[in-house]
């Protein structure tokens, strides 16, 4: 449709989407910064959707049963930020939209998560936001079957644009969503046929629309400026039982001189360009000044839901007392009551038994306590459930034909299924948990970095955490990524010694409210190290003392995971030869670093020789063995000097010389 036929047909239609227009224009305008062009070009669809489709209350944003609207293309930030103010946000002041993009405002360049209510996560890398729909519309299918439709039932619409979809993760996800029929998920593809190279045609001829139908989506399009087709798109995917793609043709940059070109995917700031646009929308009031008549349009749909939200919480306070607090429970993240008992329990039947398993099967054993008791826990694996040990038999397997499943057979998708977990958290309700080879975080990595970046607790079992795996050899061993993941802030990296450390690593991630955990497991059997009970979380601290020294202190032994037990047997060889040595097992340094000087004091104090052992690279250990009350000239490392080999993991122990006996002779150097 035409501009002019658009103003003339839907003038209180066209007036309100170029609200979302013109504050775009005068806040890319003002900081000189920004992206245009899509905000411009999706201000229709924008409209249409938040007038007649989503249910929500701009009063009450945290609304448990809101439709969840995600801006995939986050890069027009524009768009949700003008659609919050005008709507009546109260955090989304006309003042945070003038001061868009500068510091301290909360409408930062691309969406984030925590900054601003209504933003559902934080999108601006191409695909995420697509891929984290799918978490949502997954958590919305499982918390209505177990709670019902009184309670729970929610559409999850996307805006994506061809960034999105040229993403390789894009096809993760609409492949995950078709295989479960996510007949709640629609995704609203902004087919304008430009990129910042220029049009879609110079780098790509993928048909989008035939490749949602192949992957098993119902798939629908509309003009995306006529408001009657955008509504009979929308009305006729909420009727859908599959989940829905509706390609909105569109120009990007609607209405200005860069109307269709790739100039018009960036910031229009020149003022003739703007001041000529304002003109062909008919719009003659100053920058960032709206229509009273306009405002209150919008402030209208920012309220209409709140009768729905009220009959929603009699609904709620109708609910028997248990099942009612068990629902605000999982909602708020709390862990259950039982869950440090549970723990504490397992603990103790591990000191007693001293059983000797892979931290991946002491992992198993743990969510069997865990899995039954908090169900609001959803697990899955990429194709590696029998190795990464993530399913327990109370779960069930999710699927169109089972709701209530909490497990999911991702396929070969780490990236999708590391990005549905961000989804599934961000939704409420669900507690995720996924599993792959500890060498394969390489193609999830996107999506953790947004784990931290948002504070979202998801946990990543990643096992098969060193060369211990063996004769696969070094495609799959993993040796830079433990320092890799130590590097990315509001991570928690947990390498666990034995089933004890490892059962107190799920009890860190499962209290967890704003820090995603990672859990490096051994596929080789470990012997348990943590023999004495102790009712105290003691990985909760990242580094404890494992086995004081004998006699004189001499040489601190620090270890991780696998190399905690040679840590140990080394310290018996050198303290048969009166070489006083202390083990400290250092699960996770993030956790330690963050304990006060004091307690850090105690466990790594000065004037001992230091040696670190972990079958991974140097980087990152100099901050334990040359700080803190460290020297160089005595202190040493036992590790991977590179890559890994193909063998058997004991000879490749042996032959990288990640042993007691070599462990001894480095102690034994440093105090010569």
């Amino acid at each position: 449709m035409e501009i002019q036929e658009l103003r003339e047909k839907h003038p209180e239609h066209w007036n309100m989407a170029c609200a979302i227009r013109t504050l775009t224009l005068d806040a890319v305008a003002a900081a000189n910064s920004g992206h245009s062009g899509m905000p411009m070009g999706m201000a229709d669809v924008a409209t249409v959707l938040f007038k007649n489709h989503l249910k929500f209350d701009a009063s009450a944003p945290k609304w448990a049963d809101r439709d969840r609207f995600i801006l995939s293309a986050g890069h027009g930030s524009m768009l949700i930020y003008s659609l919050l103010h005008l709507t009546g946000s109260a955090d989304m002041t006309l003042d945070q939209v003038k001061n868009f993009r500068q510091w301290g405002a909360i409408t930062a360049g691309h969406p984030e998560y925590g900054h601003v209510d209504g933003v559902e996560t934080t999108t601006g890398p191409l695909g995420q936001g697509i891929a984290n729909a799918v978490g949502f519309a997954l958590a919305e299918e499982v918390q209505r079957a177990t709670f019902g439709r009184k309670l729970v039932d929610h559409m999850t619409y996307v805006i994506a644009g061809d960034g999105c979809l040229m993403e390789g993760i894009s096809q993760e996800a609409i492949g995950i969503a078709g295989k479960h029929q996510l007949s709640k998920l629609v995704v609203l593809w902004d087919d304008n046929g430009i990129t910042i190279d220029g049009k879609v045609e110079l780098s790509d001829v993928t048909d989008q629309k035939a490749r949602f139908k192949a992957s098993g989506w119902q798939v629908l399009e509309c003009d995306g400026h006529d408001p009657e087709d955008i509504d009979r798109a929308l009305t006729a995917a909420k009727k859908g039982k599959k989940p829905t793609m509706i390609a909105c043709k569109t120009h990007i940059a609607l209405g200005s001189s860069a109307q269709d070109t790739s100039k018009g995917h960036g910031a229009l700031t020149d003022a003739t360009l703007i001041a000529d646009t304002r003109a062909v929308y008919g719009w003659e009031n100053g920058a960032f000044d709206i229509p009273k008549g306009v405002k209150d349009a919008w402030e209208s749909v920012g309220s209409k839901g709140a009768a729905a939200h009220a009959e929603w919480q009699t609904r709620l306070e109708a609910m028997g007392e248990g099942r009612r607090k068990e629902f605000l429970r999982i909602q708020s993240g709390e862990p259950h009551r039982r869950l440090p008992n549970l723990i504490r329990q397992i603990k103790k039947d591990a000191s007693e038994n001293a059983p000797k398993m892979a931290t991946r099967k002491a992992s198993e054993a743990v969510l069997k306590a865990i899995n039954p008791v908090m169900k609001e826990t959803f697990g899955g694996s990429a194709d590696l459930t029998g190795s990464n040990n993530t399913l327990t038999d109370d779960m069930g397997v999710h699927s169109p034909e089972n709701r209530k499943g909490r497990y999911m057979y991702y396929g070969i998708r780490e990236h999708g299924m590391a990005a549905a977990m961000n989804g599934m958290a961000l939704h409420g309700g669900t507690r995720a948990y996924g599993g792959t080879f500890m060498c394969f975080t390489d193609y999830a990595r996107g999506a953790m970095r947004l784990s931290a970046l948002m504070g979202v607790p998801v946990t990543y079992v990643m096992t098969h955490d060193s060369i211990g795996l063996g004769e696969d050899g070094p495609t799959h061993q993993p040796v830079e990524h433990l320092s890799m993941l130590r590097a990315t802030p509001n991570t928690h990296v947990f390498r666990p010694a034995d089933l004890v450390e490892t059962a107190e690593a799920w009890e860190c991630a499962m209290s967890s409210t704003k820090t995603p955990h990672v859990l490096a497991l051994s596929r080789q059997n470990l012997p348990l190290v943590r023999s004495k009970h102790i009712p105290k979380n003691m990985s909760s601290f990242g580094a404890y003392v494992l086995a004081e020294s004998e006699g004189k202190r001499q040489a601190i032994l620090m270890a991780t995971g696998s190399e905690v037990s040679i840590a140990m047997e080394a310290r018996e060889l050198l303290q048969a030869e009166g070489i006083g040595t202390r083990v400290v097992s250092m699960p996770c340094w993030e956790l330690f670093a963050e304990q006060d000087e004091a307690y850090r004091k105690r466990v790594l104090p000065g004037g001992s020789a230091r040696v670190a052992i972990e079958a991974g690279v140097r980087h990152g250990w100099d901050q334990w063995l040359l700080g803190e009350r460290g020297r160089e000239a005595r202190s040493g490392f036992i590790g991977m000097p590179g890559f890994g080999a193909s063998a058997p993991a004991e000879t490749l122990y042996e032959k990288f010389g990640i042993t007691a006996e070599a462990t001894v002779a480095k102690v034994k150097a440093l105090l010569a």
